[in-house]
């Protein structure tokens, strides 16, 4: 159930990601890719993790507000650093290199980095031994 619920998650985190992605490269102050690619994951690597301490994983409550900001840097260390080395790293070959357009760009790096970014919130982030 939990990797359902994160997959839900995830198409939400997406679309923010990608509207977030779309708005900083495609206005009058557009800041590059890259940039935008780095701000964009941050703000659904966040958006996430709200969802997934009340939904994904609300089976496995945080005993204090300590404990839910102990979560949040170690979803943010691991899968928000997933998210954002892996994003930055193949948005640079895919779009850099291969000339791919941003957005077909960003779904193939989104879907790339799931699999490692669950296993990490589920077995560190939201793992209630390690918490």
């Amino acid at each position: 159930m939990h990797w359902l619920k994160f997959n839900v998650v995830g198409l939400i985190g997406f679309a923010l990601q990608s509207a977030a992605l779309f708005v900083l490269t495609h206005t009058a102050y557009s800041i590059s890719y890259l940039a935008a690619t780095a701000v964009a994951v941050e703000l659904a690597v966040l958006n996430n993790f709200l969802w997934h301490q009340r939904w994904t994983w609300s089976d496995r409550p945080s005993a204090t507000k300590k404990e839910t900001w102990q979560r949040l840097v170690k979803f943010n260390v691991t899968t928000g650093l997933v998210s954002l080395a892996g994003n930055l790293v193949l948005m640079s070959i895919l779009v850099g290199r291969f000339r791919l357009p941003i957005s077909g760009a960003n779904v193939i790096t989104v879907v790339a980095c799931s699999l490692l970014s669950f296993f990490l919130a589920d077995r560190f982030a939201f793992d209630p031994v390690t918490n």
